[in-house]
């Protein structure tokens, strides 16, 4: 098995290249929906996040009413962080769990947002960044994502800086400019995790 962290800055294009990962043959366990299915109605997980951030933070049918918490955790470091810590164990539990049942031959990739700043590096084989330039990412997010421009600020900066993840890099995706670019350099990546899969090095 050969185990990648996937990550990348928000509006980056991370979840491009995952999905094209998977179509040519990788097991991809993802992280943000784990956080989300973890945190589902009736879970352990709503019901510790309740417990620490108030009822406030459900909808009127009883689910995780997303925009309202990420106000508040986005706004303030020591609520992100109270957040992780309830949320972060319950995503790992689950991906070892999902990563046990793909194989022993597979390639995994685990796409992980905040793989950077929470020190996960070392995690995994390889550490791959899909890489765009602030101008481009807040210009994805106001424009494809309909965020308010303060807002698509505000999540760039509770990130790890573009070098910090670079730094952090064994592979690089640059994915500054239109989709058919991106394409031909992740089938390159491609190429080289079922090279080294198959090497065993």
């Amino acid at each position: 098995m050969l185990r990648l962290g996937l990550t990348g800055g928000i509006g980056a294009g991370k979840s491009e290249v995952s999905r094209l990962l998977t179509s040519y043959g990788a097991v991809l366990i993802d992280s943000d929906r784990i956080a989300r299915e973890v945190v589902e109605p009736g879970t352990p997980g709503l019901a510790a996040v309740v417990a620490e951030f108030g009822p406030e933070v459900l909808t009127p049918d009883g689910g995780l009413d997303r925009p309202k918490l990420g106000g508040i955790v986005f706004a303030d470091p020591d609520r992100l962080r109270a957040l992780n810590a309830i949320v972060h164990p319950l995503v790992r539990a689950r991906s070892a769990e999902l990563e046990t049942a793909a194989g022993p031959d597979s390639i995994v990739v685990h796409d992980v947002p905040l793989l950077v700043e929470n020190g996960m590096t070392g995690l995994y084989d390889l550490v791959v960044v899909v890489d765009a330039s602030p101008e481009t990412q807040l210009d994805r997010l106001v424009r494809l994502r309909g965020m308010a421009e303060s807002e698509a600020r505000k999540r760039m900066a509770a990130q790890a800086t573009r070098e910090r993840r670079r730094a952090a890099a064994d592979v690089v995706i640059d994915n500054d400019g239109p989709l058919e670019q991106l394409e031909p350099q992740v089938r390159r990546v491609w190429q080289t995790l079922r090279d080294r899969a198959a090497t065993g090095s």
